[in-house]
C-alpha cells in the first residue's frame, strides 16, 4: 500500500518486539493503542546521523504529545538489541540515551512494507503517521533519507486534528496554530476568513 492511500484508512496493525522506556523488551501491538492518538514514525537505521536528532527531538517534546493523549512510537529495521545498545550509548558518543517511548524492531521489514515506505527493500524512509483513537491514519508525511522532520509540525497536526474533531464544521487553514481562528467549511466561511487573513 502506498503512503497516499493510507490516509483515511485503518492503520496497518502489527505486533512486534520493542525496547521500552525502562530498557526492557516487550511485545507491543499497535491496535492496543486504540483510544489514544499515535505518532508512528519510521527512521532508517540506528547509529546513523539524522536519526538521533529526530529521536531526541521527539523525546524532548514527549510531555507535550502525552498532554494531548498522544503516544509516540519509533520504528526501524534494526533489532531490539541494537536499539538497546544505542540507548546505552552516551549522547557524546553518538547514542540516544534514555528515550522514554518504545523503539520497535522491524527486522523482516514487514511493518515498513505495510506502510509503503520501504526503500530499496533495505531501510525505511522517514515516514510519519498520525493515527486517531479509532485506529485510522489521518495525516502522513514522508521524507527522503537525509531530510529530518519537524517535531513541532507533528505536534501541530495532532492539535489540528483534535480541533476539527471537536469543532463541528470548522476546519484548520494553512499555518493554523492552537489559539488561531479557524475557518467554517462553507463558501461564506472561506470568504469571511480570507477577507480577514488573505
Amino acid at each position: 500500500m502506498s503512503i497516499c492511500t493510507l490516509v483515511t484508512q485503518d492503520a496497518p496493525d502489527f505486533t512486534a518486539e520493542a525496547v521500552m522506556p525502562d530498557n526492557t523488551f516487550a511485545e507491543i501491538k499497535l491496535s492496543a493503542y486504540h483510544g489514544k492518538y499515535v505518532i508512528l514514525f519510521f527512521y532508517p537505521l540506528d547509529f546513523t546521523f539524522v536519526c538521533p536528532s529526530e529521536i531526541l527531538a521527539f523525546n524532548k517534546r514527549l510531555p507535550d504529545f502525552k498532554g494531548k493523549n498522544c503516544e509516540v512510537i519509533g520504528v526501524s529495521v534494526d533489532s531490539k538489541y541494537t536499539h538497546l545498545a544505542w540507548k546505552n550509548t552516551p549522547l557524546e558518543n553518538g547514542g540516544i540515551g534514555k528515550i522514554q517511548y518504545p523503539l520497535v524492531q522491524d527486522l523482516n521489514k514487514s511493518i515498513a512494507r505495510s506502510y509503503g515506505i520501504l526503500f530499496n527493500d533495505s531501510v525505511a524512509l522517514r515516514g510519519l503517521f498520525l493515527i486517531d483513537p479509532n485506529g485510522k491514519v489521518r495525516h502522513a508525511v514522508i521524507n527522503d533519507l537525509p531530510l529530518g522532520r519537524s517535531v513541532n509540525e507533528a505536534l501541530r497536526m495532532v492539535g489540528a486534528l483534535q480541533f476539527v474533531e471537536t469543532h463541528g464544521d470548522e476546519v484548520c487553514p494553512a499555518n493554523w496554530q492552537e489559539g488561531d481562528e479557524a475557518m467554517t467549511a462553507s463558501s461564506e466561511g472561506v470568504a469571511a476568513y480570507l477577507a480577514k487573513h488573505g
